[in-house]
């Protein structure tokens, strides 16, 4: 009992917010609160602890009682300029006054101003939230796809988008609140509606690296320490990122790490087996949509709307499309997998030609996704309005409906997978770009 006891405190030290807003500090981030605002208790939870968040609705609009960087009057600009009001032991070189990152467009919310002392550790630690946002795997998996390793792109999706569902999950089934603010400055508010335990970017920003290192491990030849190293890096990066950005306590990040390790040794020994269930099972493109939009169903009844059931219905959309085309690629003789007498594989030597031939590629591949994703978004938001009756005037009003976002995103994602797994290598072979 005691043990337990101890763990149970231990974990609401970690989970205090005023050790975020001390790591903050010490990175040179510094919230424009007003004086009236106070830290209440010293900066400390609520006694009953970390809880049910109260979503308070304004127009179909999600937002967070309590939540921001200090004056509302504050003009809601993104972006960064030279602060006026500096403190007295700041320099002009010193001191900038910033806006929150990656205004939420479907929320409304765009934060408070806060001042960055510290420009490098502002730049390092925006880079590192990146290496775990959505957007970042949507750029990273193609690239990896069509210039260096199919097979390895394949699996890290389907981790990729099992990270997501089952960390989403769990944060709607526990309910914890983001970190209270003040203490906290928010330097970033994208995520602001979603709820906190885990952090989803601890998990992806962990999984897919060590996935990364273990599949191309011994299929690539580097070396053991080096490949192990970048996958740390890059997992230590995301992880402290988030609390510098103020979106999780150190609670949240280390608890999310650990699950994204408990959930890749799940999958890790499953992945070959997976992979060749989709490209040679008869049924699988049945079991495909059944269990991915079963799966979305499930994540969408858990809790109110928040950009967080877009973010799983995208990632599974995503998955089932380029569980699909891995399929089709397989039926009809596409595929581009290098046979195992060819391992381990090597980089071949950066030429000035390839180095055109891979950037035109992408570039290649990611217009063709992007025109594809616009088509999809621009027929899939109006059809599922005049479907269910709902007014198409307000876009952001009518994606806050489970029975149109959740279809949205898996239309539009699970074609953009599609695409790019399927199609878009085709039109490689056809412009004589493979």
């Amino acid at each position: 009992m005691a043990t337990v006891n101890k763990f149970v405190q231990m974990c609401n030290y970690l989970q205090d917010p005023c050790h975020v807003a001390r790591f903050q500090r010490l990175c040179g981030v510094k919230g424009t609160f007003p004086e009236k605002r106070t830290e209440p208790d010293g900066g400390r939870l609520d006694p009953d602890g970390p809880g049910l968040r109260r979503r308070v609705q304004h127009g179909g609009q999600s937002s967070n009682e309590g939540v921001g960087n200090g004056d509302a009057a504050v003009p809601q600009v993104n972006g960064m300029q030279e602060d006026d009001s500096r403190p007295d032991d700041a320099s002009p070189a010193e001191s900038t006054r910033a806006k929150p990152l990656r205004r939420n467009s479907l929320t409304g919310d765009v934060g408070q101003e806060f001042l960055i002392h510290n420009k490098f550790l502002f730049y390092l630690f925006t880079f590192g939230t990146e290496l775990g946002n959505e957007m970042f795997f949507i750029v990273f998996f193609p690239f990896l796809f069509w210039n260096i390793d199919a097979l390895v792109s394949r699996r890290l999706i389907v981790v990729w988008a099992w990270n997501l569902f089952v960390g989403q999950s769990t944060k709607d089934m526990i309910r914890w609140s983001r970190p209270a603010s003040p203490p906290v400055v928010k330097v970033e508010v994208f995520y602001n509606s979603e709820y906190s335990m885990p952090s989803t970017h601890a998990m992806t920003g962990t999984a897919i690296p060590f996935c990364l290192f273990m599949l191309t491990y011994g299929r690539w030849q580097y070396p053991f320490f080096f490949g192990f190293c970048v996958a740390l890096s890059w997992s230590v990066l995301v992880c402290v990122s988030r609390v510098y950005m103020g979106m999780h306590s150190v609670l949240e990040v280390i608890t999310g790490f650990l699950y994204s390790l408990l959930v890749l040794a799940f999958f890790q020994p499953l992945l070959e087996k997976i992979d060749t269930y989709y490209m040679m099972d008869h049924y699988v493109p049945l079991m495909i949509i059944v269990s991915h939009v079963s799966l979305g169903l499930v994540a969408f009844s858990l809790d109110s709307w928040s950009t967080s059931r877009g973010d799983t219905a995208q990632a599974l959309g995503t998955g089932a499309g380029a569980a699909l085309a891995t399929h089709v690629n397989y039926q009809l003789g596409l595929l581009q997998d290098p046979p195992l007498s060819s391992l381990p594989l090597a980089l071949p030597p950066l030429t000035t030609g390839l180095v055109l031939r891979l950037l035109l590629r992408f570039f290649v591949g990611v217009a063709v996704l992007l025109v594809t994703r616009m088509v999809m978004k621009a027929v899939t938001v109006p059809f599922l309005c005049r479907l269910f009756g709902l007014p198409s005037d307000d876009v952001r009003q009518a994606r806050q409906h489970m029975k149109v976002e959740l279809p949205y995103r898996y239309i539009v994602y699970g074609v953009v997978g599609f695409v790019c797994v399927c199609f878009v290598p085709v039109l490689f072979g056809t412009l004589n770009l493979a």
